[in-house]
């Protein structure tokens, strides 16, 4: 099962909604099973991470871990870390890309955040995450 537009649109309001109550200029990213944009926002934060956000989530989503246990699992690799970096065009292993899951626990999408800390980024999208496997 794939995250639907208005699943997505949910994520996206809850996380705009906790992003604009910490304060904090984020971009944020929904994407599908696939890695494919689903739903995007700027709220008016710098340009750079744009891109932050959407790899991010696609990190997420692609592995099926939220973007910060990946950088967990890529700096344990060694050697091997630059590769799985480099891969799939780029990951991006820092806090703030979350996993969407639906209420039967099934990865239906991610969500990520960028703009904050990773700590305030990883919050961020979780408001979001959190309000579609609540339906």
């Amino acid at each position: 099962m794939n995250i639907t537009y208005n699943e997505a649109a949910k994520a996206l309001d809850n996380s705009i909604e906790k992003a604009k109550s910490l304060h904090i200029p984020v971009s944020l990213a929904v994407v599908d099973t696939g890695g494919h944009l689903m739903a995007f926002a700027r709220l008016d934060s710098v340009y750079g991470v744009i891109d932050f956000a959407v790899k991010k989530a696609k990190t997420a989503v692609m592995f099926g871990v939220d973007s910060d246990t990946m950088g967990t699992i890529v700096s344990g690799a060694g050697v091997h870390g630059y590769g799985m970096l480099n891969s799939n065009e780029g990951l991006l292993t820092i806090a703030g890309g979350v996993v969407i899951k639906n209420q039967e626990g099934k990865i239906i999408g991610a969500i990520a955040s960028s703009g904050g800390s990773p700590e305030q980024d990883k919050e961020i999208a979780m408001a979001g995450a959190a309000s579609i496997s609540e339906i």
